[in-house]
């Protein structure tokens, strides 16, 4: 099972609310998923996330959404660890 970190649409008309979610990538962009790990409203420029989830999944395999990957790097939301320093010497 191929497994995407994406957003479903949510909200009326015109006031659009995002939710991101870990799904199968066969599934429809409004239906079933298997977690929910944040939201984002474009309307306030609002973006939660949780980043231990995101990691967690991102670790197993899961790939995000071309959008979604801009948002969390604008957002500086998952910032990869550092690698430890060298010196040379």
């Amino acid at each position: 099972m191929a497994v995407s970190i994406r957003l479903a649409r949510m909200g009326t008309n015109k006031t659009p609310f995002y939710r991101i979610v870990v799904a199968d990538e066969r599934s429809p962009r409004g239906g079933r998923f298997i977690e929910r790990v944040g939201t984002w409203d474009p309307r306030r420029s609002e973006l939660r996330v949780e980043g231990a989830r995101i990691q967690h999944w991102l670790g197993r395999g899961a790939k995000p959404s071309h959008t979604l990957s801009l948002l969390l790097k604008n957002a500086k939301a998952l910032t990869p660890a550092a690698p430890a320093a060298e010196t040379k010497g």
